[in-house]
């Protein structure tokens, strides 16, 4: 498996405004987009910092893990995204050696990426998500 990078932290929010006002207006860092992803029932708004980017996430239904996050644990880290270079690929190798993933297909995510993400209890605690992003 090829990792490429550090793809963006995820970050779980009651609301939108506060966090992009400090990130953008006062911390001067560029808004890059945001969009409602259905599949996992979120409005992300990417916040890019170099390389990579904050994505903020505010649950869109009561459902939705990122809500059950929120009740569970509050405002705060959510997840650590790592880009891959071929998703199936990754998947299929961390399936091969056993490691506890959340999702056995990767799925649909934000900006026409494709995401997998790994079990928790595999990571030591991080919720990490693989990402490959449309060629």
């Amino acid at each position: 498996m090829k990792i490429k990078r550090i793809a963006h932290l995820g970050i779980a929010v009651q609301d939108l405004d506060p966090p992009k006002k400090l990130y953008g207006d006062h911390l001067g860092l560029k808004l890059k987009g945001e969009e409602v992803v259905e599949t996992q029932k979120v409005k992300v708004s990417f916040i890019q910092v170099g390389e990579t980017s904050l994505e903020l996430l505010l649950p869109t239904a009561p459902d939705s893990p990122v809500a059950k996050f929120l009740e569970n644990k509050g405002e705060g880290f959510h997840h650590l995204a790592l880009e891959v270079e071929d998703i199936h690929a990754a998947v299929a190798e961390l399936k091969a050696v056993g490691v506890r993933l959340i999702d056995e297909t990767p799925r649909e995510g934000a900006h026409g990426t494709m995401v997998a993400f790994l079990h928790p209890k595999a990571t030591f605690g991080l919720l990490l998500e693989l990402v490959q992003y449309p060629h």
